[in-house]
């Protein structure tokens, strides 16, 4: 039996440059939107066991945070009860996790879909940040909740509060993206993730506030992108403008966007290899 050669085609795709990772993203957003409709109906399909998990998350937390630090070691708070200063610092900061967690595992646990199926793989963990992103609006509802209780009333500078959450998506996405595609190749990352993670919270001033840095170590301090989204997040919602540091807050948005870029250059530059080796 002969076959002839003319009936194959062979088609060369060229690598997607970063700057039409948007445009591939609007013409599969139907893909997109399945995607992100998924992951929430997956994590909330027990939606009493869903809101119930992001609501005793950050309030367990809290509380530890709030006995050690507060009680224990005596920390100032600022203007606000320990309690509400340490859970709105752990809103941006779960904020960055889950979103971490979740797109740095979005291709192991889409192995079937990345394997057999053609689009742009970033897709992937993007709609990974939507679930974060409703995790975060019922740990929102939870501190508003307290804040009323003990009359903290936010400002106008609340409008401010997108634009850091933005910070905390571009430093979490672009470090999700760079962990998704090592994962790939090596799976330990999976594991390694945690650690460097509860490392991480203890360097950032979760629970306790960033003025007990000394003033030397703050540009060094600030190295951290997240310290300067916690701060802004303490500002924004408790008034809290004593604890900006607005060098260190210039160097996370540079360092937040230096991040994205690179994460998602290296997810592109490696996006070729995932079919063959996941």
């Amino acid at each position: 039996m002969k076959t002839n050669t003319s009936d194959f085609k062979i088609i060369i795709r060229p690598d997607t440059p970063a700057g039409n990772v948007l445009k591939d993203v609007w013409h599969y957003r139907h893909l997109f939107y399945f995607l992100a409709w998924r992951d929430i109906l997956v994590r909330y399909k027990q939606t009493l066991a869903g809101v119930a998990w992001g609501v005793i998350k950050p309030l367990s937390t809290m509380a530890v945070f709030t006995f050690v630090f507060g009680k224990l070691a005596n920390l100032p708070s600022g203007q606000a009860p320990y309690g509400v200063m340490v859970l709105a610092a752990l809103l941006p900061w779960q904020f960055f996790t889950n979103i971490l967690f979740s797109t740095g595992n979005s291709l192991v646990s889409n192995t079937s879909l990345v394997s057999k199926v053609y689009f742009p793989r970033v897709i992937i963990p993007m709609a990974a940040v939507v679930v974060a992103v409703a995790d975060f609006l019922i740990a929102f509802a939870l501190l508003f909740g307290m804040m009323l209780v003990y009359g903290v009333w936010p400002g106008m500078t609340i409008l401010l509060l997108p634009g850091f959450m933005a910070i905390a998506v571009l430093t979490s996405l672009g470090t999700g993206l760079f962990v998704a595609a090592l994962n790939v190749k090596y799976r330990d990352f999976t594991h390694l993730m945690p650690f460097i993670l509860q490392f991480g919270l203890y360097l950032s001033p979760v629970g306790y506030s960033s003025s007990l840095v000394p003033d030397g170590w703050r540009f060094i301090y600030s190295l951290n992108p997240m310290v300067g989204v916690i701060d802004g997040f303490r500002w924004v919602l408790l008034g809290e403008k004593a604890l900006v540091y607005w060098p260190g807050l210039f160097i996370s948005v540079v360092l937040s966007v230096a991040i994205f870029i690179f994460g998602l250059k290296f997810f592109i530059r490696n996006e070729r290899e995932f079919a063959d080796i996941i």
